[in-house]
Order: C-alpha cells, then sequence, then structure tokens
C-alpha cells in the first residue's frame, strides 16, 4: 500500500476502506507518511468528502492510535458531554456535579483554554487547591464514590487526531466537516464514554457560524456514535452572544455557584438544563426528556447538585467554601465601566469580540505557553432584547492593570445597539439524534 495511491484516489472521489484508513492514521503517527502527503490528503478529504463509513473508520483509528481510557470499572451508564466551543461557556462546571446528584456518573476529561475560548479546567483551577492531575485509578474512585471528577487530557490520548489537527491549521483544511466530526469524537471514545450529549454552537461567535453546517457537523458526529456502538444525541444552541453574564475564569466559577444555587442567568440554566435531560435520559435515571428536565430543575431546588459541586471539589483537593463564599475566588484589583453612547436596544453582542478583549485582559492565552490570570475578566450587565439609557452600564471590566482603554474601546464596539426593540435571539435552534 502507498500513500500516493490513497491520496489519488481520495482525490478522484473514491471511498478509502477501514485498512487503507488505517495505513494512514498509523503511518502519520509514526512518521512514516511525511506532513506533505498528509497534507495532500487532507485536501482531497477537505474538497471529496468522506462517506459516513469513511468517517467511522477514521474516527476509531485515531481513537486507537495512543492511549484509552478503561471505564469498566466504573459502575452505570458514563455520558460524556462535549461543546464546540464558544464565550462564556460554563456548561461543564454546572453538568457535572447536576447530573452527578442524579446519580449519573460523570468522568470528564477536559481542556484548557486558547485565544478566546476558556477551557474548563483553567475556570476549575481558579478554586484554591483544585488538583486537575489525578492519577487514573484516583480518577475512577471518585466516580464511582461521588460519581463525579473532572480531569485534565492524558498526555498520549489520540495522538493522531493532535497531529492531524495541527497539520490542518496550517494547510486550510480545518473546516472539513468528516475531519471536524472524527477529531471530536475520536477523542469521546478514547475517554471510554458509553454516551454523548453535544452542545454543537452556531452564530458568530461559535466555530460553525451558519446553522446549516452546524446541523450537518451534529448529523456527522451523531452517525459516528451509532456507527461506533456509543449512543449520541447533538443540541444546536446559539452563541451569537456570550452565554451567561460571565467571561473569564473565576467570575464563571461564581457564576456557576449562583447557577447551582438557581439564581443563575437564565440562558445559562436553560442550556445546562437541557443538556443535562438529555444526559439524564441517556444514563437511564429518567423515561424521557421533559422528566429529566423536571428532575434536575429539583435538583436544584434541594441543594443537592450544590452539594455534589463541593462533594467534587473537595474531592480534588480544592476549598469548598468557596462555594458558600465565592468572594474567596481570586478578584481583580480594579473594575471598570463600559458606558452606554444612546438610549435604545441591544440588537447583537459580538460574542468573538467580548472573548478577545477577555483574552487581552489576560483571561486567555494567546499562546500555549501564556499565562494566564484567573482572577480577570468581563461582567456583561445587558444582553440582546434589553432596553439601555445613555450612560447605563453595559459590562464592567475586572482587570489588573489600569490601562485598558483598548479593551474599552473593544467592548464599547461590540455591542450593536439600535433605535428599535428586538427580541432575545432563540437559545436551542435543533435538536440531532
Amino acid at each position: 500500500m502507498r500513500m500516493v495511491d490513497l491520496i489519488a484516489k481520495k482525490r478522484d472521489g473514491q471511498a478509502l476502506s477501514k485498512q487503507e484508513i488505517d495505513f494512514i492514521v498509523a503511518g502519520y503517527t509514526c512518521g512514516d507518511i511525511p506532513d506533505y502527503q498528509m497534507s495532500a490528503w487532507a485536501m482531497a478529504v477537505y474538497f471529496q468528502g468522506m462517506t459516513a463509513e469513511e468517517v467511522s473508520h477514521l474516527t476509531m483509528a485515531m481513537a486507537f492510535s495512543g492511549d484509552t481510557v478503561d471505564l469498566s470499572a466504573i459502575a452505570g451508564i458514563k455520558v460524556d458531554k462535549h461543546s464546540t466551543g464558544g464565550v462564556g461557556d460554563t456548561t461543564t462546571l454546572i453538568l457535572a456535579p447536576l447530573v452527578a446528584a442524579a446519580g449519573i456518573p460523570v468522568a470528564k476529561m477536559s481542556g484548557r483554554g486558547l485565544g478566546h475560548t476558556g477551557g474548563t479546567i483553567d475556570k476549575l483551577e481558579a478554586i484554591p487547591g483544585f488538583h486537575a492531575e489525578l492519577p487514573i485509578d484516583r480518577f475512577i474512585d471518585n466516580v464511582n464514590t461521588i460519581k463525579a471528577a473532572v480531569i485534565g487530557q492524558t498526555g498520549n490520548l489520540t495522538p493522531a487526531d493532535k497531529k492531524l489537527y495541527g497539520l490542518r491549521d496550517v494547510t486550510g483544511t480545518v473546516n472539513s466537516i468528516p475531519l471536524i466530526a472524527s477529531s471530536i469524537m475520536s477523542k469521546k471514545i478514547a475517554a471510554g464514554a458509553d454516551a454523548i450529549v453535544l452542545d454543537v454552537k452556531t452564530g458568530a461567535g461559535a466555530f460553525m457560524k451558519d446553522i446549516e453546517e452546524a446541523r450537518q457537523l451534529a448529523e456527522a458526529m451523531v452517525e459516528i456514535g451509532r456507527n461506533t456502538g456509543r449512543a449520541t444525541i447533538a443540541v444546536l444552541s446559539d452563541m451569537s452572544q456570550p452565554l451567561g453574564y460571565a467571561v473569564g475564569n473565576a467570575l464563571e466559577v461564581r457564576e456557576a455557584i449562583e447557577t447551582l444555587r438557581g439564581c443563575g442567568p437564565d440562558d445559562l440554566t436553560r442550556l445546562v438544563l437541557t443538556l443535562g435531560a438529555h444526559m439524564v435520559v441517556l444514563g437511564g435515571k429518567a423515561a424521557d426528556y421533559e422528566s429529566g428536565y423536571a428532575y434536575l430543575e429539583e435538583l436544584i431546588r434541594s441543594g443537592e447538585a450544590l452539594q455534589a459541586l463541593k462533594a467534587l471539589v473537595t474531592a480534588q483537593g480544592g476549598s469548598a467554601d468557596v462555594i458558600d463564599n465565592p468572594d474567596l475566588l481570586p478578584q481583580a484589583k480594579h473594575s471598570i465601566p463600559v458606558y452606554a453612547a444612546a438610549d435604545g436596544y441591544v440588537h447583537a453582542i459580538q460574542a468573538e469580540e467580548i472573548g478577545l478583549a477577555a483574552m487581552l485582559l489576560g483571561a486567555g492565552r494567546q499562546t500555549k505557553e501564556s499565562d494566564i490570570d484567573l482572577a480577570v475578566g468581563i461582567l456583561l450587565r445587558k444582553k440582546v432584547g434589553d432596553s439601555v439609557k445613555a450612560g447605563e452600564l453595559l459590562a464592567m471590566l475586572h482587570t489588573n492593570q489600569l490601562r485598558v482603554s483598548e479593551v474599552v474601546g473593544k467592548v464599547f464596539a461590540a455591542y450593536d445597539i439600535r433605535d428599535t426593540p428586538c427580541e432575545e435571539p432563540p437559545l436551542i435552534c435543533g435538536l440531532v439524534r
């Protein structure tokens, strides 16, 4: 078998067999296939696409290209959740304890943030003492004992995907639905999930800005799940504006605590309950979506979900005092307001610009090696559909810098304020199962 022949075969629109895909993934992972040939193959996939069967073969080949996590020692159906990313996406911090309180094991591997997209591990490490690195046996023991653990991804999980993703990033082949779908699902499968709930974002602040492209991606991933024996559901959700009000690590932890207390932002609460209801059904703890949603609402009202967060934090070395007193979280030295210039109504908030502004304050990384400031970020005071008066507060910057005029200007410019009223965009845009 020769790589040049497989490149030509895909270039001409033909489907590759499992053996041929295994050859490509194994050869590229070990270095036998050079970057220039893999680049040519990725470009051929970009233009010619892949069949559902090909995508499933590629996903499994990448999933088993390195270490895999064996969760068989954990009792029950392990339901994982994945978001395609956005600004203010705090869902994992709320979902992990909430679903655990329902008796479903949540064995979650999460990543760190890069650029304007925040990372779950960074957010959790804003809690004093919290350890995201646990030995796998303790990780499994925590899930069996308290039903939840959230750790960083292992170093050798899906090495083929890591190499291919880096190559796609510099060869103009990132926006290929077969390659995106297989990249995401290979990590979920390698992490040992029995069932998967996907939060596929769409809108100006999302990777897939067009709703139809987001739907195609969701359909591709759900089909991969079905073809690989994992029950999978995808929720399409709006990311045309930041989710919730908080953008920044400690600020988002505080908002997660408020949500588990039952007083969080409406959009964040609704999305968490929507995703969680599907997780509860897949985990066998509810007969249907409606009863799962109601069950999770009751777990928040009763305080059981908040207690599950305390248990998760304590088990990983964190200070549970933070849950009762969020003022113990890192706090920035300065609060700098951003005011509206005129009366009107908020028609849009450019989520990506808000995320970039938070990164400039130090809340995100410009490179993988960058240090981040866990205390800083942005608290929005107005969302799409809200009325606003001239001189009224649009957002508050939490910063350890005083020279932030560029950030103030970026946040101000992210708001589109017009004379006419408008409605809040729909949060849930569809469901693929």
